[in-house]
């Protein structure tokens, strides 16, 4: 038996979209674009912080929003029950000053992620990607030192480790992505998503 460990999605996956919601909660509806709309993370984010300079909006506004988020519902029950069974990393990016209070009512999972530049006045001055391809890097990263990945993730940029691992899974993901890549299971509960993993073991 492999040494396996899950490699999950954040957003979309085990809470809500953050900008989503962020864009709710300020009123600026042109924030709710995600890289679905838009698959250059690079640019999508440039643009993003834009849109908060010329606002006002700084890190204190998006950490309040934030902390009204709740996870999915029964994601922390899920993740709970993953990890009495086996490693979970959770490869997401985002930013650990946005992760950090979900991270909390999840009971803190580990999580690797990317970092926000922060101006003394809290305004976002730019970001920093941890690696480029982040999520693939990482899946292989962890393959290179013994582990066997089984990966899930709900959007464009999951897919380059969903394909690399031993099994992956698409999970809460869009009709279109679900038909351009027929290769692999989706599911849409926890209990699927349990399921598979365990039978990947």
């Amino acid at each position: 038996m492999g040494m396996n460990i899950v490699c999950l999605d954040l957003e979309g996956v085990l809470v809500p979209e953050i900008w989503i919601a962020f864009a709710q909660a300020s009123g600026i509806p042109e924030l709710k674009r995600t890289t679905r709309e838009e698959p250059d993370y690079d640019k999508l984010m440039r643009w993003r912080l834009g849109v908060l300079k010329e606002h006002g909006l700084g890190l204190k506004e998006i950490q309040d929003t934030i902390a009204k988020i709740d996870p999915i519902p029964g994601a922390k029950e899920f993740l709970d029950e993953l990890r009495s069974m086996t490693q979970v990393i959770i490869i997401s990016d985002t930013f650990t000053q946005f992760a950090g209070p979900l991270m909390e009512k999840l009971g803190w999972p580990t999580i690797f992620c990317n970092t926000l530049e922060v101006a003394p006045d809290g305004e976002i001055t730019g970001f920093r990607m941890r690696i480029e391809d982040s999520k693939l890097s990482t899946v292989k990263a962890l393959q290179s030192i013994g582990f066997e990945t089984i990966a899930a993730g709900d959007s464009h940029n999951d897919l380059g480790m969903i394909r690399a691992s031993k099994a992956g899974f698409l999970f809460k993901s869009t009709e279109q992505i679900i038909r351009d890549n027929p290769q692999f299971a989706a599911y849409d509960t926890y209990e699927e998503l349990m399921a598979a993993i365990r039978q990947a073991f």
